[in-house]
């Protein structure tokens, strides 16, 4: 970078592209939601009942599935679709690029997760590194629709029925999105989802899985209440995996709103595809064929050839612009020390990425003045730090 380059960066007490912050994201609760958890409080019934119920069933059809079951939160939803489709011992592949809980909740029962290696232009889960890693001891496929994209369902489902493998698909950050014109739950033997706050349908902590198989539906329902099926009588050993009727009152007055809000982050998503088109260096993330995003992160990936600096540094000068970043993730999961045991190094794409991509703001209130702000910051960094 030259010193004249430099002087033009807010990094180095220039002008900042945007003096205010733009927002990163915007998970805030509106007064609607407010007051469907005070209604909920005020009757007194706060157990599980019927706003889950109602959750559930809207979501489901929402998402093209015959069956709900709201659920503490996404990593116990993982683990219900895990006890109710695996055995301790058995072979899982798993993406090596997601957030932990994909793999750790297998770990966690005994099972063993087999790292698959992700795409370098969608990072999605690798469907031909995925056959490649099948061994007779394999039992099942659990992809995440990763950043509110889906995978390529049509190879994974096809490769479940060639080896006869069960499929979960993780869309904890994928609400509503659509693969071939249908929703996500219309795929797999069970979808798990996250409500976590920052998610675009965020109640604070939730989850829900949604599947087309009515035993497996059942034997859901039975882990997710300590296995009973009348008052005080327990079929199975189960856990108490449920939810409460505040959160499912908020994610019922949020999944009223989150058609519209989705359509702002997909029009977001257009926005910001036209101005990494116009830089050299950064590229846009890449979209499935068939598939319908809803983009709960959007992610830029660098090649970083072009530039003199580093993702960091690109990232520090960006957030002095008052453009905020975030990077998802900073280690590949197959890398976490927790995971160590089942990382074969055999995943060179996700461990790459680690250095080389971060997330811009995204969020349905996203305005012109926003990306005008986002559009002069890149330009100024990239062009300042430009090889």
């Amino acid at each position: 970078m030259t010193t004249s380059a430099a002087t033009t960066l807010a990094i180095h007490g220039a002008e900042p592209a945007s003096p205010t912050p733009v927002p990163f994201m915007k998970p805030q609760l509106h007064r609607e939601d407010i007051d469907a958890a005070i209604a909920v409080l005020e009757s007194g019934m706060l157990r599980a009942a019927k706003k889950c119920a109602e959750l559930e069933e809207r979501f489901a059809k929402a998402s093209g599935a015959k069956h709900g079951l709201t659920c503490a939160n996404g990593t116990t939803a993982l683990q219900l679709a895990y006890r109710a489709l695996f055995q301790r011992g058995d072979e899982v592949l798993v993406p090596a690029w997601t957030y932990i809980a994909t793999a750790s909740m297998l770990a966690a029962e005994g099972m063993v997760p087999v790292f698959v290696d992700c795409l370098e232009d969608t990072f999605q889960m690798d469907p031909a590194d995925a056959a490649k890693k099948i061994t007779p001891k394999t039992r099942g496929i659990a992809a995440t629709h990763l950043y509110g994209c889906p995978v390529d369902i049509d190879a994974f489902d096809a490769l479940g029925r060639k080896h006869n493998l069960k499929v979960v698909y993780d869309a904890a950050q994928t609400h509503l999105a659509r693969y071939n014109g249908k929703g996500l739950g219309a795929y797999g033997d069970i979808v798990t989802y996250s409500f976590y706050a920052t998610k675009n349908l965020g109640t604070g902590e939730g989850g829900l899985v949604t599947t087309n198989n009515d035993t497996l539906a059942r034997d859901m329902s039975l882990l997710r209440s300590h296995g009973e099926t009348d008052k005080y009588l327990h079929e199975r050993i189960g856990f108490n995996y449920r939810m409460n009727d505040i959160t499912g009152a908020i994610g019922c007055s949020r999944l009223t709103r989150l058609p519209e809000e989705t359509r702002a982050r997909q029009n977001a998503a257009a926005r910001f595809d036209e101005i990494l088109a116009e830089i050299d260096g950064l590229a846009a993330p890449t979209v499935t064929p068939k598939a319908e995003a809803v983009w709960h992160l959007y992610t830029v990936k660098m090649d970083l050839s072009k530039f003199t600096c580093t993702r960091d540094e690109f990232c520090d000068a960006l957030k002095a612009e008052g453009i905020p970043t975030a990077v998802h993730y900073p280690r590949a999961t197959c890398d976490q020390p927790a995971l160590a045991p089942w990382n074969k190094r055999n995943t060179p794409v996700a461990t790459s990425l680690t250095s080389r991509v971060f997330c811009l703001p995204m969020h349905h209130e996203l305005t012109e003045a926003h990306f005008t702000a986002i559009a002069e910051a890149l330009n100024k960094v990239a062009g300042a730090y430009r090889r």
